[in-house]
């Protein structure tokens, strides 16, 4: 892979900022495969096989929360937003718009 995940000189980044931006890949990169897995698995007739890529795709979903861990942990911000919105009930949007006004 090539450094075009960056849009700034890649010498002139801080380590933190290109490994920031390492993870940034890897996230999308994790729901991408997500994604590849549902379709897969919503065509594949066979069922030891769509087992496989059931699985497949946990493994995915776990690489894409560490990830976002990871990511949370360096932006207190973002943490604090999605503590209101991830793992509440009730509106969707009104949860985002009352978390967004935490951190403004």
């Amino acid at each position: 892979m090539g450094f075009d995940q960056y849009h700034e000189p890649p010498d002139e980044l801080s380590q933190e900022t290109r490994t920031f931006a390492r993870m940034i890949i890897s996230l999308i990169e994790e729901a991408e495969a997500i994604s590849w897995y549902e379709q897969r698995m919503s065509v594949e007739k066979d069922k030891d096989a769509r087992a496989i890529m059931e699985n497949a795709q946990k493994e995915e979903f776990k690489h894409f929360g560490m990830n976002l861990e990871f990511l949370l942990r360096k932006k207190e911000d973002w943490r604090t937003e999605l503590q209101g919105i991830l793992f509440t009930k009730g509106d969707i949007v009104k949860l985002a718009e009352a978390a967004e006004k935490k951190v403004d």
